[in-house]
């Protein structure tokens, strides 16, 4: 009998002990589902182009972009993502797309940021494939560069150029660029434990992918979820695919090697950088004007933002308020949604970009952010120490999918830390439009020197019978008691939500670190509230 490990292989759990965030993995495991929910589905038909990775008939690793007529991919149960068509035979993974083989799939939507990933086994379906899904989660998105595509119709392609080592030209364009994909995996896990094919993106300032001698690269492995997909399957088979897209032109430029992983990443060229990965290549393939797709940098929906006000909230988090340097009005945002942001941080040779939630009125004529203090965090630690009113910030439009359920059900807003802040912005809607659901609004601290906007929020909900506050001290000092009428000493738990008797019809919106939300989510499922109920959103590095 084998033993079950969860959705993380033996390599995954390597890597996430030797990383120090195995009990966070573990918290945030429940993330990934056997079964696409119903907006990953509908996401994955709008988009495109799909990232796919997989292996040859020969085992090499390769990753690949398939383009797709927008509504052609489609999921007619939430287990099988239907594909409509196979990569052609120039295309290094053509030989590798069988029924039977394991494919990892990325669908990413530059321009918006967003990004969900699924893999599993194809299945030959008429002249498409259906993936049966193994796994599915999302993933956060920072280190995405924002770029808007459009077609150019038929392109001639010209033929695939195949060589062992990269060109002069091919060198010099991968060490000015800013993305790539990378695809590894493990066809079958020797103790019975997760195995599959992934494909991730990879993001930094231009020049991040370092050309070595001797045929090699190099890039730093940041910050990411802790789930160690791709650094895990590469510890249990260094095989690995790369893939450098030419958005301008439409060309692709894949990339097969084996990979060293550099766990100690202090010396790394890059100061955010965790690890770094080295690739010894053994293949390349060039295919020029491979693509129909075309994508460019926007510049239309870029707004300058001067702060016209910065307010200390708690010990670590502190609020910027943005107002339009032209003087034309804001865009309307829904509250939930974050304002993805672009800082000129000095010694930075290209802006840092950065997302975060909005706390304020969506009816207010600025916009306003609070971001946490982060440790080793570049963005967060300028913005505390060095932005200051008077001085701008580029912006573009907000965007994001945690937003409040329509309808009248009762509303339970349950955040740790940071992520009250978008329930704050959710609480300001609720009063403006003189809701009459129930509302509860959960607030998790650790004592009343990180206790964020409490005079705020007790102003908004004063004198409103339908909304009720509930505050939990998970470490209060002395000097914070007596504590509040409404707060309790403790952690927020599952246990604490459901004594609110909001009913099996609430809405429970979750936003915190990944293992508040998980051991959440997890006591609410087992308290009978059902999966579609339970909205959440993580934040941070590794959100």
């Amino acid at each position: 009998m084998t033993q079950s490990h969860g959705p993380f292989h033996a390599g995954e759990l390597r890597a996430q002990t030797r990383a120090g965030v195995a009990q966070d993995a573990a918290q945030a495991g429940r993330f990934i589902r056997d079964f696409m929910p119903d907006q990953h589905r509908a996401f994955f038909s709008a988009l495109p182009f799909l990232v796919i990775a997989g292996a040859d008939n020969e085992g090499r690793r390769w990753v690949s972009l398939l383009e797709t007529a927008v509504g052609s991919v489609r999921s007619d149960h939430p287990q099988n993502l239907y594909l409509p068509c196979a990569p052609i035979p120039d295309d290094p993974m053509h030989s590798g797309f069988t029924s039977g083989a394991r494919l990892g799939v990325l669908g990413i939507e530059l321009a918006t940021r967003r990004r969900n990933r699924v893999n599993g086994r194809l299945r030959q379906n008429g002249s498409g494939f259906v993936l049966e899904v193994a796994q599915s989660f999302g993933n956060c998105p920072q280190y995405i560069h924002q770029r808007d595509w459009h077609h150019v119709g038929n392109t001639d392609a010209a033929p695939a150029r195949t060589s062992n080592q990269l060109t002069e030209a091919q060198a010099r364009w991968i060490a000015s660029w800013d993305t790539f994909f990378i695809g590894s995996g493990i066809a079958e896990a020797a103790d019975g434990s997760a195995s599959g094919f992934d494909a991730s993106h990879r993001g930094g300032s231009p020049g991040f992918v370092e050309v070595m001698r001797d045929n090699k690269l190099r890039f730093p492995d940041y910050a990411g979820n802790n789930f160690f997909n791709t650094i895990g399957n590469l510890l249990c088979d260094p095989r690995v695919g790369l893939l450098f897209v030419d958005f301008e032109n439409g060309g692709l430029l894949h990339v097969t090697g084996r990979a060293e992983i550099v766990w100690d990443g202090k010396h790394s060229r890059d100061p955010q950088a965790r690890r770094e990965v080295i690739v010894t290549i053994d293949k390349v393939v060039e295919r020029q004007g491979a693509l129909s797709l075309r994508w460019h940098t926007s510049q239309l929906n870029v707004r300058r933002l001067r702060v016209v006000e910065k307010r200390c909230e708690s010990r670590d988090i502190t609020s910027f308020h943005l107002a339009p340097l032209d003087g034309a009005p804001l865009p309307l945002f829904l509250p939930g949604q974050h304002l993805p942001i672009e800082l000129h941080i000095p010694g930075q040779a290209t802006p840092t970009k950065r997302s975060y939630s909005l706390s304020g009125a969506p009816a207010a004529q600025t916009y306003r952010i609070s971001v946490k203090r982060e440790d080793r965090g570049l963005a967060s630690a300028f913005m505390h120490d060095q932005l200051e009113v008077g001085d701008v910030v580029q912006a573009r439009e907000p965007s994001g999918d945690f937003v409040l359920p329509s309808g009248d059900a009762p509303l339970v807003l349950a955040s740790a830390g940071v992520g009250v802040t978008p329930m704050v912005a959710m609480l300001y809607e609720l009063v403006e439009t003189k809701t009459s659901r129930p509302v509860f609004f959960v607030q998790g601290v650790r004592d009343g020197a990180s206790y964020p906007f409490q005079k705020e929020v007790a102003k908004l909900a004063s004198d409103k019978r339908n909304i009720r506050l509930r505050t939990c001290f998970s470490a209060p000092r002395p000097e914070d008691f007596p504590l509040p009428f409404h707060a309790k000493k403790g952690r927020v738990t599952a246990l604490d939500l459901l004594s609110l008797n909001a009913g099996p019809d609430a809405d429970f919106m979750l936003c915190g670190p990944v293992g508040f939300i998980a051991s959440l989510a997890s006591g609410l499922e087992k308290g009978g509230i059902r999966d579609k109920h339970i909205h959440y959103e993580t934040f941070g590095p590794a959100s």
